[in-house]
This record gives C-alpha cells, sequence and structure tokens, in this order.
C-alpha cells in the first residue's frame, strides 16, 4: 500500500458485474475531479484471442484458461502495482476488445493487445479492474499493494445466468460454447478466482429472489428489482453503518458486519460507502 500513490482494485470473475462496477467508479473519479490511471485485467493476458482458439484447439486451452494464473502475466500485474505505490507510474498495455473503435481505428485488431507503455504521467491512483486484483499465492501477492480492493460476487448461478446472457447476446457465442467455457474454468474458477474475496476489503454480492436452481435454462436476468445485494465489510469501523440504513430505504443488518440493501439501491449503496473511502485515500495522499 502507498500513502502517495494509492490504488483501487475490483476483482471479480467474467459475467460477475466489474465493468458495471468500474461505471459507477468512474463517475465517482470525474465528479471528484480525479484523474485515474485505468487498467484492466484483461491487458494482462497471456494469450490473444487467436492464440487461445488455436490452443483450445489442440486440447491444451492456454493454461487451461484465462482464470488459470499461468494464462496470464501475474507477474507484469505485480510489478505495476509496487512501480505505481513506489512512483506513481509502470507499465501496462491494452486488450482490444471488439468495440474498441478507437484502438481499431489506430490499426489494432480485436483480440490483440497494444504495445507495452507507460501510463499516463500524473494520475491521482490507480484503478484497476479485472480477475486477479486479489491475487495472494506461493509465487505472488497482488493484495498487498491494493489500498481498496473491492469483490464482485454474485451467488454463482446468476454469476453463470449473467455471462450466458452477455457472451451470447452480445459477443456471438453459442450457449453450448459459454457453457462449456464455464465447465473449463470450474477448477481455475475455485482454486485461483474464489480465494481472493478472503482479502477484499469489501464484497458485493447480488443475490436474486426469483428461481435461479437451473442457470442455464433461464432465458433473462433477474433484474435489480428482483435481487438483494449483500455487502460484507472486513472493517466495519471504516464506514458507518447507522447512517448507511438511515439512508439506504430498506436496508438491514444481516451479522454485525454485512449490509443487505435492496438490489436498485446498489449504485448508491456503492456511492455512499466508497466515495468516503476515496476521499479519505486521496486525504492521506495529500498529507503524504
Amino acid at each position: 500500500m502507498s500513502r502517495r500513490h494509492p490504488i483501487i482494485a475490483v476483482t471479480g470473475s467474467s459475467g460477475a458485474g466489474t465493468t458495471t462496477t468500474g461505471r459507477i467508479f468512474r463517475r465517482m473519479f470525474a465528479s471528484e475531479g480525479l484523474r485515474a490511471a485505468m487498467v484492466g485485467g484483461d491487458s494482462f493476458h497471456r494469450y490473444s484471442r487467436e492464440q487461445m482458439a488455436r490452443l483450445a484447439a489442440k486440447g491444451q486451452f492456454g493454461a487451461r484458461n484465462h482464470f488459470a494464473l499461468a494464462a496470464n502475466h501475474i507477474d507484469k500485474l505485480e510489478a505495476l502495482f509496487h512501480d505505481y505505490g513506489q512512483t506513481g507510474n509502470g507499465h501496462f498495455r491494452r486488450y482490444v476488445h471488439d468495440e474498441d473503435r478507437d484502438l481499431i481505428s489506430a490499426g489494432h485488431t480485436p483480440g490483440t493487445f497494444t504495445p507495452w507503455g507507460a501510463l499516463a504521467p500524473d494520475s491521482d491512483l490507480l484503478f484497476y479492474e479485472g480477475l486477479h486484483g486479489g491475487v495472494v499465492s506461493d509465487a505472488y501477492d497482488i493484495a498487498q499493494y491494493v489500498d481498496l480492493l473491492i469483490g464482485v460476487v454474485p451467488i454463482v448461478n446468476l454469476e453463470w445466468i449473467q455471462k450466458i446472457h452477455r457472451d451470447t447476446h452480445q459477443r456471438g457465442y453459442s450457449e453450448a460454447a459459454v457453457v462449456q467455457t464455464i465447465i473449463n474454468r470450474m477448477e481455475d474458477y475455485v482454486q485461483d478466482i474464489v480465494p481472493q474475496f478472503s482479502h477484499t476489503h469489501i464484497n458485493f454480492q447480488r443475490v436474486p429472489l426469483v428461481d435461479t436452481s437451473n442457470p442455464f435454462v433461464v432465458r433473462d436476468v433477474p433484474t435489480e428489482d428482483e435481487s438483494m445485494v449483500v455487502i460484507r465489510f472486513r472493517d466495519i469501523s471504516e464506514v458507518n453503518l447507522v447512517r448507511l440504513l438511515q439512508m439506504i430505504q430498506g436496508s438491514v443488518l444481516s451479522r454485525h458486519d454485512t449490509l443487505v440493501v435492496p438490489g436498485p439501491k446498489m449504485a448508491l449503496a456503492m456511492d455512499l460507502i466508497l466515495r468516503p473511502m476515496i476521499r479519505r485515500l486521496m486525504s492521506r495522499r495529500d498529507h503524504a
């Protein structure tokens, strides 16, 4: 952790909702006038889309899949977090998504990476959103560098429903292919993704209030109105639970460290909880 160069990371698996959480953070950064160095976890994948497809065709699955630490440049991610905490800079690259029109217009091919380069200078903080922001293993300790680590963890059936819906409707995959991907990733999900949520400062877990017992036949993603959000704090001294209960209509405490809010109130809850934390990080930085 670094007082002068704080790092915020949102970690969660594919389909968990980290992208939506990232948009909430971006709005907060803009309203607070903060210049955040934005880094996507997919930038640290070891293989391009074509390379992964070739490996999968051979039955190798690119060190199994992107969930696996071996399929990512975890050493480079750790180096970025270390260097940013020390100097306020570091090296990263961008993964080119199909919707990244600016990168495609610049000549980059979807499914590939831009060259490695330095972060933009003079940022106020580093913001990471991806699969491995809280990794702690025998070889790596990413979590030690993160000042505010957020887990986004819908219950697993809902996570699968969201992934199937996104990948079939937005990315053009067949449902059978998405289900097979879920199956192929299961061991690495258990070994490399789930343990991170024990290192987070806060977990946001969306729980549906409708039947999702067979996620492979559900055609619609449960709406916010059909959900509750379970929010677990590692250190309750960091938040004013009484104020949150007053400000968020319909919220309750299920345990001394766990707040439950209606699904439509998730964005409000994130703002009320995270904005004061961001301000404290910035105040601490200014006094460093």
